[in-house]
């Protein structure tokens, strides 16, 4: 008998009915979402030993010159038709004009193949046209990114048929269907899985013929593009008691098409989102009867819904909500670093106050990292990966961000952002905030369950093998794959305890780093986290087993170290593809001391709270020997990225490239008028402050500035003082407001199509 077979006997036989008793099990949802998805650069950093190059090697996106016409063209045309305090609260929805526009130009046609009609558009193209959208108007952006994303577009791609793509794309790329997709039901939110919605196989009449179909019965809400849909995109669990199509009773969740102009569907009234325009509704369906070959897919996708929605998720989470995030978190930086410059206080810019640029420094900041992970997780979905894990990471985590830069840009502004009407350029942004929080699974949900739960499972090298030898019924077969697994884990881990003591008990010094200049050190630093994180999260999997499924606060606080793991990589990544701009140095530099700071909190806390207390002494004497780091970024280097905002820089341009900057004669360009007077007008106004004279007529007089100065000057007064005016109105004007309001938003105005 050789040594594995001893092995096999003596030592691995015991610890397989161990891992059976301690290591989680799946469902079959959870063995369908593990199969959707891919794994890609977090799988790299879960080895505890990330190959930087890797990262470096990874196509930069860049647009076409078709997509860059695009955006110059009709995107910008857009942005310049929308007035989002018209749509908000006077029609209640996009205007009839803009629904053509969106529609002749194919918005909805994005991720459609050319040969049928649409786009066919990269990730990162979907990502730049929403993120343009989503700075003048969430409303317009939403009606465009659902119907590229999680819907029957996305879905007829990956799974339908041939026949079923020949009709149904180019009829939604043309907008001539509107589509909207049904999965959240009053019961099942978060767990879709629970759905009580259902589909029974049966016969029917279809067109005046008898035909195998499913007779359906559902109740959906919270479904976007609903009450203007032409088609529904609907989940439920399909049912053949009769055996018509095999064996079984309960064939699982289903997706299929179904026209909403059918017998038995309901269009609801429109819900409103945070007050928010977009199309959302609830849609009901009452012995509603389609024929078999409207499942998407057909009968050969039947009981697969689960898996095809795990994989069509990837899209909304990894490119629309990180879009709109990206988006959101730019416009603050930009809005705010212009009103500080302009808006003053004691005699001086509110932007000169410590305390202003605190706020600033940080949204500066989210608004380098949040660009930097959307164009990072872009390049992968271009590669052909579906992302589940680093979608979900991108969902949750983009969306936080963006709220607190939307805060932080509300504190700065203070009662100009508060006072609602035209000139409030925040505060139906700072409404939508929520909406990106809660939608295409709640962030608490996210966090909390799926970033580690799932990314444990899909991304470590071994997990997933020795979860599925544990599932195999052949008992030797079983054994073997289990040893092969188990003895390779074995092994990484004692080579990543030695890593990520060597690496931390170096401070990070003895750790690897490509050759990146002044970044070279926040690579290394990044390798000695990851080594400490490989770690950790086996002493956690070996310690709980399947019981970590329920220490959510646990599982959480890992999923943020892989987050701020994923996340600081992409900083660094675009740091090199922007070719190490010197100027941008000080974002960088904030975003990694501000992200370092958070794993080693997060690390802290888990050996805090480790039920394994020799485990968690253990683990932090390798990982944290000197105790957490408890400072984030230095002062200067938060001023420094306060002053990015404050003045004309080519830093300050990469920072806020792409976005619309308001349409003539709105709050948005008078904002960018008065900040360019200001740059204009600084030294004269200067010159007038240093001789302490306010009248410039005076100024003029004793010579300190010249009469075109003055002049410029009377402009610059003038602008701001339109810049920090807020509205009011009367109390008729608020009656009619709320009257037409009410009444726009309670109606789906199909008329509009």
């Amino acid at each position: 008998m050789d040594w594995q077979e001893i092995r096999k006997k003596r030592l691995t036989k015991p610890i397989f009915g161990w891992a059976q008793r301690a290591l989680p099990t799946m469902s079959a949802t959870e063995q369908e979402a593990l199969e959707a998805g891919d794994v890609w650069w977090e799988a790299n950093l879960f080895t505890g030993d990330p190959d930087w190059q890797v990262l470096l090697n990874t196509p930069k996106p860049e647009l076409t010159s078709e997509e860059r016409a695009f955006m110059d063209g009709p995107v910008e045309e857009l942005c310049s038709m929308l007035d989002d305090w018209k749509i908000t609260w006077e029609d209640g929805n996009l205007s009839p004009e803009v629904w053509d526009f969106i529609r002749q130009n194919r918005f909805f046609g994005m991720i459609v193949p050319k040969k049928y009609g649409g786009l066919e558009f990269s990730a990162f193209a979907h990502s730049e046209v929403i993120r343009k959208i989503s700075s003048c108007s969430a409303t317009a952006a939403v009606t465009v990114m659902v119907p590229n994303s999680l819907g029957p577009g996305e879905l007829l791609m990956q799974f339908g048929t041939d026949e079923q793509r020949e009709y149904w794309l180019p009829r939604l790329a043309r907008g001539e269907e509107i589509p909207c997709f049904g999965l959240t039901s009053p019961e099942a939110g978060s767990d879709a899985a629970s759905m009580v919605d259902t589909g029974v196989i049966c016969r029917g009449t279809w067109k005046g013929e008898e035909v195998l179909g499913i007779r359906l019965n559902w109740h959906k809400r919270y479904i976007t593009l609903s009450p203007v849909a032409t088609v529904l995109g609907l989940a439920f669990k399909l049912r053949d008691p009769e055996h018509l199509l095999g064996d079984e009773d309960e064939l699982g969740i289903t997706v299929a098409l179904v026209p909403t102009d059918l017998p038995g569907v309901v269009t609801g009234r429109r819900h409103l989102p945070s007050f928010q325009m977009f199309q959302n509704g609830p849609t009901k369906g009452e012995d509603v009867f389609i024929p078999l070959d409207h499942v998407i897919g057909g009968e050969a996708q039947v009981g697969k819904g689960w898996k095809m929605l795990m994989s069509a998720l990837a899209a909304g989470r990894g490119i629309s909500l990180p879009s709109l995030s990206a988006a959101a978190a730019a416009f603050s930086a930009r809005t705010t670093g212009a009103y500080a410059r302009i808006r003053e206080q004691f005699g001086i810019s509110i932007g000169k106050f410590e305390g202003v640029q605190e706020r600033m420094g940080a949204i500066a900041a989210t608004a380098y990292q949040l660009d930097a992970a959307r164009r990072l997780t872009c390049a992968g979905l271009d590669s052909g990966r579906k992302l589940a894990v680093i979608s979900a990471i991108m969902k949750a985590h983009a969306t936080e961000r963006m709220r607190q830069a939307v805060n932080d840009a509300m504190d700065v502004h203070a009662g100009k952002a508060v006072i609602d009407g035209p000139n409030n350029y925040l505060g139906n942004l700072y409404r939508a905030v929520p909406v990106g929080i809660t939608v295409e699974g709640a962030n608490i949900l996210t966090r909390n369950l799926i970033i580690f739960g799932q990314g444990a499972i899909r991304a470590h090298p071994y997990l997933l093998k020795e979860m599925e030898a544990l599932e195999e019924d052949d008992r030797e077969e079983a054994l073997a794959k289990f040893d092969e697994a188990f003895w390779a884990h074995v092994g990484r881990g004692l080579k990543t305890a030695g890593r990520a003591f060597i690496r931390n008990w170096s401070g990070g010094l003895i750790s690897p780093s490509p050759k990146a200049g002044k970044a070279s050190r926040y690579y290394r630093q990044l390798s000695r986290r990851a080594a400490g994180f490989a770690l950790l999260s086996d002493f956690a999997l070996l310690t709980l087993g399947g019981a970590l499924k329920r220490k959510e606060m646990l599982s959480a606080r890992l999923g943020d170290i892989l987050s701020e793991l994923y996340f600081l990589s992409a900083a660094l990544k675009r740091w090199e593809d922007e070719g190490r701009q010197k100027e941008d140095l000080p974002l960088l530099a904030y975003c990694m001391d501000a992200g370092l700071a958070t794993i080693d909190q997060r690390f802290a806390e888990l050996f805090a709270n480790l039920p394994n207390r020799l485990v968690a002494a253990l683990c932090k004497v390798i990982i944290q020997p000197f105790g957490a780091r408890t400072r984030g970024p230095k002062d200067k280097i938060t001023m420094e990225c306060a002053e990015i905002l404050m003045a004309p820089s080519a830093s300050r341009d990469r920072l806020t490239d792409g976005l619309h900057l308001g349409r003539e004669g709105g709050a948005v360009a008078k904002l960018e008028g008065a900040f360019s007077l200001s740059v204009l007008t600084s030294k004269a106004r200067e010159a007038m402050h240093k001789a302490r004279i306010e009248d410039p007529e005076a100024a003029v007089a004793s010579g300190d500035i010249t009469a075109a100065d003055a002049h410029k000057i009377t402009d610059y007064r003038k602008a701001v003082a339109e810049v920090i005016a807020v509205d009011d109105f009367s109390p008729e004007e608020l009656a009619l407001h709320g009257t037409q309001g009410g009444r726009a938003a309670g109606q789906a105005q199909t008329a509009n199509f």
